[in-house]
């Protein structure tokens, strides 16, 4: 059984740092794509953030410069480093997992969901 735990949300003010993880476990097969979304109060999810198989990373447009998502060696945990916080970037941040080992921002489909965790950003 797949589960993903995410952890490191809370309230931070404009300008901020923040870190989020997500624990990964409950399968075998390391050969996938991982990746952080968020959702806002009356919006739609959306991508964040894409990590893939070997690496290779994309980002939305909207965080590009300021966020940077990494894996342990072991793929068994996943970052968010988010710098330069924005009131914008309030939402409640999912992590995802994707079978698809060479996802990008665009194309990933996630397979499983976190439970998500709540980001605050005041002004």
């Amino acid at each position: 059984q797949v589960q993903l735990v995410e952890s490191g949300g809370g309230s931070v003010q404009a300008g901020g740092s923040l870190r989020l993880s997500c624990a990964a476990s409950g399968y075998s097969d390391r050969s996938v794509s991982m990746g952080w979304f968020r959702q806002a109060p009356g919006n739609e999810r959306e991508g964040v953030a894409v990590i893939d198989t070997d690496g290779v990373t994309s980002y939305a447009d909207s965080v590009k410069g300021r966020f940077t998502i990494s894996q342990d060696n072991a793929k068994n945990t996943l970052n968010l480093q988010m710098n330069s916080r924005k009131p914008e970037d309030t939402a409640i941040y999912y992590c995802a997992l994707d079978w698809w080992s060479r996802a990008r921002i665009a194309t990933i489909t996630p397979d499983y969901w976190g439970q998500g965790t709540q980001v605050t950003v005041s002004s």
